[in-house]
């Protein structure tokens, strides 16, 4: 049995990587990765025969340091483990970083590095909600709209109106696999507090739906009040990011 790890281009392993996305059917965070140049690609095979992928990227955008997608066709599974030792000499990472929900990379995370952490955690749409703000108008963002002073997040082409008054945008944005969307927003700082972060999630939602994409979002772990309001918009935790550093002897 010979295994083998070939780097390559992009689109030699596209084929394969739409298997990837059918089985896990879930937000996949660095997807934009591959289309902006960011990553390299490395083909697997057993005697020749191609059976999977891996991706690398980087940690600084320069470096390829990190493999963040394995993906193996399920007949050749009982071999995980050898193969991703292969592609672990051919990529000479350092890091494995992997969503919690993608079962074949997080475990091969466990099994071939130490030191994890996690820093973000994952969002998916769970739930409808029928939160409602008395005053408060929801609508798309007019041309003319001024808007206050963004800190964190882009301005979005939905916003929030109250007395005459912007007090939060948001939208989705379209670089994850699809059908999923990243929900963002962003609530006016003497405005924070009253649901208003929450009430507008729950109607970005519905035009994510509309547009044909399915909401998903992210944060900091140690961002609880972005956490709670996901949760309060119909969301719930989906996975973590988790990073390693490939073991020595692995």
């Amino acid at each position: 049995m010979k295994l083998n790890a070939f780097k390559t281009d992009l689109k030699d392993i596209l084929p394969i990587r739409e298997l990837y996305l059918q089985e896990t059917n879930f937000q996949i965070r660095y997807n934009a990765c591959h289309e902006r140049g960011w990553t390299d690609s490395y083909l697997l095979t057993l005697d020749d025969i191609p059976v999977g992928y891996g991706s690398v990227h980087g940690q600084q955008i320069a470096d390829r340091d990190t493999v963040f997608e394995f993906y193996l066709m399920p007949a050749f599974r009982k071999y995980a483990s050898l193969v991703f030792s292969e592609l672990l000499t051919a990529s000479s990472v350092t890091f494995i970083e992997c969503q919690s929900n993608d079962l074949l990379l997080s475990a091969r995370l466990y099994e071939f590095a130490g030191n994890i952490n996690s820093e973000v955690m994952l969002f998916a749409d769970h739930t409808v909600t029928d939160h409602k703000v008395p005053g408060v108008v929801f609508r798309r963002r007019r041309e003319e709209d001024q808007l206050f002073e963004h800190k964190m997040e882009p301005e979005g082409e939905y916003i929030l109106e109250m007395n005459g008054e912007i007090v939060a945008t948001g939208g989705f944005l379209k670089h994850y696999n699809k059908p999923f969307a990243d929900l963002y927003m962003e609530v006016r700082e003497d405005q924070r507090r009253k649901g208003l972060g929450s009430f507008l999630l729950q109607e970005v939602k519905k035009e994510c739906y509309r547009h044909g994409r399915v909401p998903a979002a992210r944060c900091d772990i140690k961002n609880r009040a972005s956490k709670a309001t996901l949760i309060r918009a119909g969301l719930k935790i989906a996975g973590y990011m988790l990073l390693g550093r490939v073991k020595k002897s692995a």
